[in-house]
């Protein structure tokens, strides 16, 4: 199902705001929070704040995590009387590991129009500033808190090759930090904290220099990791130029064939097809 942005149709428009200087905000982000007959907004006081700045007045309506789903009927119907609705979490883009998804997915299939707008979101300053490999990354946004959970998920992500990007609380940091240094290793990581507010700070080394050097850790924090470099890359060979350098290693073709299956994500059954079709030929 395409969609025209700009059919001038009513819709929904997802709008960034700062996340932290109040003067990260686009001139068409100023203009929209104006125009919209509507503003659903994570918390009417965080949002209330920056309209009072810019001297906004517009009907606010709370959007958050547990009141999402019953606005579904809300929205849908304001749209269909024609009105248009714009989304702002508290900080950064909408939906980026804040609320939106439900009522952007709601839209969508009520085929309204969905207008993202570019703008403020903490993750890439903290990338281009990390002093990593800023591309290709993984935006992964929060862990889970629980430890054991936390875990399972690093260990899944133990041999990812790229950076990675994941958001943290200030009162979860060591754990997570250490939790990564038992399972990932100890690697060159960036933290950064408070990002464009009066006291953003940056820590760059390995996992065990940040740690050394941290002591009270306020505020919003974007953590960027090295991705596992110990990995070859095997992207440039044929699955049996790969399958026969593993039978090369001392592996039997069976094993050969269950290993790269797993490092390149496809079905085993697959490979094994692929592989004896360009053997008998």
């Amino acid at each position: 199902m395409s969609q025209k942005s700009y059919n001038n149709k009513n819709g929904l428009y997802l709008i960034p705001t700062p996340i932290g200087n109040l003067e990260d905000i686009t001139i068409r982000a100023i203009n929209l929070l104006k125009s919209v007959d509507v503003l659903l907004c994570e918390d009417t006081r965080v949002t209330g704040n920056l309209l009072k700045k810019y001297s906004i007045k517009n009907k606010l309506i709370s959007c958050h995590e547990y009141n999402e789903s019953k606005l579904i009927n809300k929205v849908i119907d304001l749209l269909k009387e024609g009105k248009n609705i714009g989304l702002v979490t508290d900080q950064g883009t909408p939906i980026i590991s804040d609320p939106g998804y439900i009522i952007v997915k709601a839209v969508i299939n009520n085929s309204f129009p969905v207008v993202g707008l570019p703008g403020a979101t903490a993750f890439i300053p903290a990338l281009i500033t990390s002093n990593l490999d800023p591309s290709p990354f993984l935006f992964f946004g929060f862990l889970n808190a629980k430890k054991g959970k936390q875990k399972q998920q690093l260990e899944q992500l133990k041999s990812y090759p790229y950076t990675m990007i994941f958001y943290e609380a200030p009162h979860r940091i060591v754990d997570t930090l250490n939790n990564m240094l038992t399972i990932l290793g100890n690697r060159k990581i960036s933290l950064a904290r408070e990002i464009s507010k009066l006291y953003e700070e940056i820590y760059r080394g390995t996992i065990e220099q940040v740690l050394q050097e941290l002591l009270e850790v306020k505020g919003e924090i974007v953590l960027v990791v090295e991705g596992n470099k110990d990995l070859i890359d095997y992207s440039n060979l044929s699955l049996e130029e790969h399958i026969n350098l593993f039978v090369e290693d001392g592996l039997s073709q069976k094993e050969a064939i269950k290993r790269v299956a797993k490092e390149r994500n496809l079905p085993k059954s697959f490979v094994y097809k692929e592989f004896h079709t360009k053997e008998k030929k």
